[in-house]
């Protein structure tokens, strides 16, 4: 499965509120109505929180979901 890239900007200023560790980019496994994706976002290396972007969360994955619902 190839780990898409969907955020361009740089997230290595942000830390995590529990472990106060900069946020690294990495692959983690989306699924969505039995659609499973590999995408990289900031995850911290500590405790494993991902973080997703309101922007993301708002435009692409809402894009995505309407397209699988729509299957």
């Amino acid at each position: 499965m190839k780990t898409l890239q969907v955020l361009h900007d740089d997230y290595s200023h942000w830390k995590c509120t529990q472990c106060n560790e900069q946020l690294v980019f990495k692959a983690v496994d989306l699924v969505y109505l039995e659609s499973k994706f590999s995408v990289e976002l900031p995850v911290c290396p500590a405790c494993g929180y991902v973080f997703i972007p309101e922007s993301l969360a708002l435009e692409k994955m809402a894009e995505v979901e309407s397209l699988l619902e729509d299957k």
